[in-house]
């Protein structure tokens, strides 16, 4: 191995500082130094495996492998020695590692996070490290978190969460056959005992529906969750059995504004400013009793010419009107999935540029590094949430203890 020049070295430092070049990167002067360190560890690591009992068993040094390494000081090419038993393990820079620095790793991981594509996280690494990256390599840098996503979503829970909202967002996946498919991701967004969100669980499926369900909310339930005392839900068919059928006391809120949106649908374009109008003392009423009655003048005024919409209202009408049961800070939050939803597009402006996933995996890894990042910014709970706590613990006072 040649020695290193420390005189040439000095020099280059000198010079690129004052002509204004970069000391890291490509040809940043501190690579090469670097570069001899590594190798000189590697060396060093191989005379300490090659003692006397090695060599008395025939062992010898049998060249060098070489291979390019990326550090935060740039790219590097490490000479690894080789052995002719092949029995020599390099701790310093393992064998296939090309990645040295924990840093360079993080950021990669970062930038993907952040929606950016392998072709950007390449770039990004051209330039700040002097040597572009393949798309198979960003992917298995990303696959490191597979591990935190496995503990993360096998971690145990609390034993009640006085608010729950759950709904699914829905993506494209090229399957086995190349084929893209949707993919939908249910979503458990929950409010702990102190009033802290929380995402309590992320499933993929290939679509939506209340026997999905099931088995989400049966996982929550072996993850030590025994009772969730209000969930907020879209109107899916078949949505609030599943829920009762794991937690029999959870009052079922179906989103208000879900059901809005599918009832102004059917109304003619001309109408629909005066329906909304009338739609809303239906919704926003004092009490579940003036609801019913503005629900008839509704069906007085409006049935026969959309029928259909006042039959909705009637057919889903007891899990429309739960939020009735509490006051109107309660109401405020439950009365709809906007929660969720605001949380959904916070992580669409991650995915907004993935027009379809190479494979599931792909999809969850974007998706929960987009969550750990929108996580950080819950630090705070709830607005009122010290209210709100007292009025569910009266509510719920077998269910619901606020010293616990």
């Amino acid at each position: 191995m040649e020695e290193f020049d420390y005189k040439a070295f000095q020099a280059k430092v000198l010079e690129q500082i004052k002509s204004g070049k970069p000391l890291l990167g490509k040809d940043g002067a501190f690579a090469p130094l670097l570069e001899n360190i590594l190798n000189a560890a590697l060396e060093g690591e191989m005379d300490a495996h090659l003692d006397e009992d090695e060599r008395s068993l025939g062992n010898r040094r049998n060249g060098r492998m070489s291979k390019q390494v990326q550090t935060q000081l740039g790219e590097v090419t490490v000479h690894t020695p080789r052995d002719r038993h092949s029995s020599f393990e390099p701790e310093f820079i393992k064998k296939r590692e090309t990645i040295l620095a924990e840093g360079v790793a993080d950021r990669i991981i970062g930038l993907y996070a952040l929606g950016n594509s392998t072709r950007e996280i390449s770039d990004w690494m051209e330039e700040n490290l002097g040597n572009r990256v393949s798309a198979d390599t960003i992917s298995s840098i990303t696959d490191r978190v597979l591990p935190e996503i496995q503990s993360w979503r096998s971690r145990s829970l609390d034993s009640v969460y006085p608010i729950v909202w759950m709904d699914a967002i829905h993506y494209k996946v090229m399957d086995e056959k190349n084929r893209p498919v949707t993919r939908a991701i249910y979503n458990v967004l929950g409010v702990d005992r102190n009033g802290y969100k929380d995402l309590l669980g992320m499933y993929i499926s290939k679509s939506e529906g209340a026997n999905f369900w099931l088995s989400v909310l049966t996982d929550l339930q072996s993850r030590g969750v025994n009772d969730i005392l209000i969930a907020s839900t879209d109107n899916l068919s078949g949505f609030s059995d599943a829920i009762k059928s794991v937690f029999p006391h959870t009052v079922v809120q179906t989103c208000v504004v879900h059901q809005i949106r599918n009832s102004i649908k059917y109304v003619a374009s001309k109408n629909q400013k005066t329906f909304m109008k009338d739609l809303k003392l239906v919704y926003q009423a004092v009490s579940k009793e003036q609801a019913a009655i503005e629900l008839d003048n509704l069906d007085s005024k409006w049935g026969k010419d959309y029928p259909i919409v006042i039959k909705s209202w009637r057919d889903n009408w007891e899990k429309l009107t739960a939020y009735f049961e509490f006051s109107d800070a309660i109401r405020r939050i439950i009365y709809t999935t906007n929660t969720v939803e605001g949380y959904h597009r916070q992580i669409r402006k991650v995915t907004k540029n993935k027009g379809v996933f190479t494979n599931d995996t792909a999809l969850e890894k974007l998706v929960y590094l987009a969550y750990r990042n929108i996580r950080k910014k819950w630090t705070m709970p709830l607005s009122n949430w010290g209210l709100t706590a007292q009025q569910l613990a009266i509510k719920f006072p077998e269910r619901f203890n606020l010293f616990e």
